[in-house]
């Protein structure tokens, strides 16, 4: 059941709810609301840092009919067939309301050729249906969606923020639970907020919050990574990235590398060095056939810092 969902129940439902990462563009949303109009948008961030939220809740703020969304999640209908037929359709029969809305979820997994479409729709039907487009990666966007939306990233919360975030639904649930234990779902997940509200639901027995102690668990093994990472155990915890990562994950597997650079040395110019390895990682990634050789030769640079 979704109300037993976390992830569902301490979900933001309205602006107030909705911890803004950026004053302005708090602002901003709260003017459209205001007007009761938008433009075009297009929210881009990590995973799990509320893109989808806030599309939601700016919808129901300006009191959107329900028949006049559509919401389409483009890592599943991403050709050129879905833009031509269901969004025009949709596009070209007049709203209940002031105007129609299409949701592109995750927009950045569109094809090239259904971009192109899709920046002739939203030309086109402009006078009465308003897109917002969401997506991890704005590069993946052709530039000519980029000129017609109003683009704005949403950041996820600071760590210390992030953590006393977590805490808190753990509070609310009355779940007894250590801060290093919260630290390593934390570290693991960030900044994936959606993802780190599951990961600890998952992981509640008897009311506490417990470490996975099973290795074996694709579920878990970010935690227990940064476990093996935080031991100096390196070799080990290489093994089991390179065993448990999915193909969806590497590039994520970067940024958790950038964002707890403090796993690989304790000391400024370590830091700095490993960042280079990680940029070097990263630009290889694209061009290297194999993502689980260039991830292990990245892993295996990190571990000879000192």
């Amino acid at each position: 059941m979704l109300e037993n969902l976390w992830v569902e129940k301490y979900r933001p439902t309205s602006c107030e709810g909705y911890v803004f990462a950026n004053d302005i563009y708090k602002k901003k949303i709260m003017q459209w609301i205001e007007e009761k109009n938008i433009p075009h948008c297009m929210f881009y961030g990590g995973p799990g840092t509320g893109k989808t939220t806030l599309a939601k809740i700016l919808l129901k703020e300006l009191g959107v009919e329900e028949g006049d969304i559509l919401e389409i999640n483009a890592s599943r209908e991403n050709n050129v067939d879905i833009v031509r037929n269901k969004l025009v359709n949709f596009s070209q029969t007049m709203p209940w309301g002031d105007f129609k809305v299409i949701l592109l979820d995750e927009a950045d997994y569109m094809t090239l050729h259904g971009q192109a479409a899709l920046r002739g729709i939203m030309e086109q039907y402009a006078s009465v249906c308003r897109f917002i487009l969401t997506c991890n990666y704005q590069n993946k966007i052709i530039p000519a969606i980029h000129s017609r939306c109003q683009v704005l990233q949403i950041n996820a919360l600071d760590q210390t923020e992030f953590t006393v975030r977590a805490g808190e639904i753990l509070a609310k649930e009355g779940i007894d639970f250590e801060l290093d234990t919260l630290d390593l779902f934390v570290r693991s997940n960030y900044p994936d907020l959606r993802k780190t509200i599951n990961t600890l639901q998952q992981n509640i027995l008897d009311n506490k919050l417990i470490a996975p102690t099973n290795q074996e668990s694709s579920a878990d093994y970010r935690v227990k990574m940064v476990e093996l990472f935080k031991a100096g155990k390196v070799k080990e915890a290489r093994e089991l990235i390179v065993k448990q990562i999915n193909d969806n994950e590497y590039e994520d597997m970067y940024r958790f590398m950038y964002d707890n650079l403090d796993l690989w040395s304790k000391k400024e110019e370590g830091q700095d060095e490993a960042l280079l390895i990680i940029r070097k990682g990263l630009v290889n990634h694209a061009l290297i056939m194999d993502p689980e050789i260039n991830l292990s030769a990245t892993l295996i640079e990190l571990s000879g810092i000192e």
